[in-house]
């Protein structure tokens, strides 16, 4: 009988080991189960904020490239084409000086120097008629 009443007690002790390591087990589900809810909460508010932002950065470029693309339909300045004509007439026309020296075969232009060392004074005809 009291081998019966020590195997009782053994079990009994070995029964309250497993509900005492049944409970911590639970409660660290718990813990685990409770940081990935936070996890994924966190998670979803970081998405939702990305995808918030990225929304604003592809409004912002659609219109950034809409003004580009009204910009560059817009003709240019009449007094802008002008300019740029004249550039390159006289582009044209100093080319020949030049271009011994562009092929490599001779040295710079006589008065390049002077030019490069005076400042000019550019008449422009709407300051000429006022004064």
């Amino acid at each position: 009988m009291s081998s019966y009443l020590a195997q009782e007690v053994h079990l009994a002790r070995r029964h309250e080991e497993i509900l005492s390591q049944r409970s911590e087990l639970l409660q660290q589900m718990e813990t685990y189960l409770r940081d990935k809810k936070t996890k994924k909460t966190w998670q979803t508010q970081a998405a939702d904020a990305a995808h918030k932002r990225n929304a604003a950065l592809l409004n912002d470029i659609e219109a950034a490239e809409k003004r580009l693309q009204e910009r560059t339909c817009l003709l240019p300045h009449s007094d802008t084409v002008k300019l740029e004509t004249l550039y390159w007439a006289s582009i044209k026309e100093s080319l020949p000086e030049w271009e011994d020296f562009l092929l490599g075969r001779a040295e710079v232009p006589i008065g390049f120097k002077k030019m490069k060392a005076t400042k000019q004074s550019i008449n422009y005809p709407e300051e000429d008629s006022q004064k």
